[in-house]
């Protein structure tokens, strides 16, 4: 199928939103980025410049294709102003209640055929398009990966309504915008952070117990299973209370003890040390 969208709206302008809209903008689709807080979307603004400046740099495109790119990209504080949008993505955090919220003003504000997507990373399809009622044939999950520039990966999850059309053209969607979308049915933190995850708690555990300190569990696995990042270094770029949350949402859907967030992690999400974005996490990042 081929896709003929050529605007969209991205609600929430924080890591994945503005990753989002960067990318939507650099396949020729005209993107508004939408978010309440105008600071956020200062943020998401010098973010676009800065990723478009190192993708001239790196002769990845060229300073037209970059200049056209950001020119396509629109700041706005609300839904209205991106009236049209044939495909609507929100990209807020993982709580299923302010999605739900999300998704009612996003069935008000763009009617069908537009798509209604979310990038939850853990949270059930099914669960958030119960908040459109009628309008669920058109909900879908996209679940992109950071940075969204860089990773290929798009897990596409139909809800228990989603139509055949939603889904192929979310897939045709994914294509045109240089990722390569893979199914995963609708089970809270789909295949890769239900795989992942654990993988990530078990890290916490292994610190907390004394098993080895953070840097060189991290370089054991890197040497020996070859992973580009270990697991806690990871952690912090991921965020590690958006890892907090995610676990808590496997742990709550699926009822199994082995999700349920390490209490070194937990303690570390309650004393503000987040990762990257808040310049310590389980490392320290003097210049953040």
């Amino acid at each position: 199928m081929s896709i003929s969208i050529t605007k969209c709206a991205v609600i929430g302008a924080g890591t994945m939103g503005s990753g989002i809209a960067f990318v939507a903008a650099t396949a020729g689709i005209e993107a508004f980025q939408v978010d309440v807080k105008q600071e956020q979307l200062d943020r998401a603004r010098a973010y676009h410049k800065k990723t478009a400046d190192r993708a001239v740099e790196k002769k990845r495109m060229t300073q037209m294709e970059a200049d056209a790119a950001l020119a396509r990209i629109h700041y706005v504080t609300a839904m209205d102003q991106a009236k049209g949008a044939q495909w609507v993505i929100e990209a807020a955090t993982e709580n299923v209640e302010l999605k739900k919220k999300i998704f009612r003003e996003m069935q008000a504000h763009f009617p069908a055929p537009a798509i209604l997507s979310s990038n939850t990373s853990s949270i059930s399809i099914t669960d958030i398009a119960a908040a459109v009622g009628a309008d669920a044939a058109r909900v879908i999950g996209m679940h992109f990966f950071n940075p969204v520039p860089v990773m290929a990966l798009v897990e596409v999850i139909k809800g228990f309504a989603t139509s055949e059309e939603t889904t192929e053209r979310t897939i045709a969607l994914a294509k045109a915008l240089g990722k390569t979308p893979v199914p995963a049915n609708d089970r809270a933190g789909f295949v890769s952070n239900r795989v992942l995850m654990p993988m990530i708690n078990e890290a916490f555990y292994a610190w907390m117990e004394g098993v080895a300190q953070p840097q060189d569990i991290d370089q054991i696995m890197k040497l020996g299973c070859n992973f580009p990042m270990g697991p806690l270094r990871l952690a912090d770029f991921i965020g590690l209370d958006v890892c907090h949350d995610i676990m808590m949402v496997m742990h709550r859907e699926l009822g199994n003890p082995k999700f349920f967030p390490c209490p070194l992690l937990r303690q570390l999400v309650t004393a503000g040390r987040l990762g990257d974005k808040s310049g310590c996490g389980v490392f320290e990042y003097p210049s953040k």
